[in-house]
């Protein structure tokens, strides 16, 4: 590996998989205030199968892409979302390896909440502290289940975060949005 290599910029999109493309939209559109960017593939276009969609992508045998969506939630990476025709496992929970939750950086948190809840989520709990250098006044966090199971926190840290002597960065948060 060389050191002259490009480095990334950022986090660009997350792609999650869903049951339902229309209902996880209108999901995230109530409890999230999300926009639709696009369609990548409608029910109009021909779905993407086949030995070279499978390789590409890494999907089972016989794996159909039905839809296609790229949707904004506020500002930071967007999220690809994907209706498939497969064999699914159930969604990640918080103690597997891999991808496990999606945070989003609220000003209101049990509005917040609540918005989510009304939309069709499930609180996992109340609204709690947030951990060491997350625990500046006024923060809190909350996980909530998406309807087809994938894990969403809310999160507020008012005051910022705290950082260690040997921080080498600083976590990003968003900037507010009207």
């Amino acid at each position: 590996m060389t050191t002259d290599s490009p480095l990334p910029r950022g986090i660009n999109h997350i792609g999650i998989t869903v049951p339902d493309l229309e209902e996880a939209t209108r999901f995230l559109q109530d409890g999230l205030g999300a926009k639709v960017a696009y369609d990548g593939l409608t029910d109009q276009d021909e779905p993407r199968c086949g030995a070279e969609t499978e390789q590409q992508l890494g999907l089972p045998n016989g794996a159909t892409i039905r839809r296609q969506r790229m949707i904004v939630a506020g500002t930071g990476p967007s999220l690809e979302v994907f209706e498939i025709d497969a064999p699914h496992a159930p969604a990640a929970r918080l103690a597997d390896y891999g991808l496990n939750h999606l945070a989003f950086y609220v000003d209101d948190i049990q509005g917040s909440l609540d918005r989510l809840v009304a939309a069709g989520g499930q609180a996992l709990s109340e609204v709690h502290g947030n951990s060491r250098y997350e625990d500046t006044p006024g923060n809190g966090s909350v996980y909530v289940l998406a309807p087809w199971g994938t894990i969403i926190e809310l999160q507020t840290i008012p005051g910022g975060h705290s950082y260690p002597d040997d921080s080498e960065a600083e976590v990003w948060t968003p900037p507010a949005v009207s």
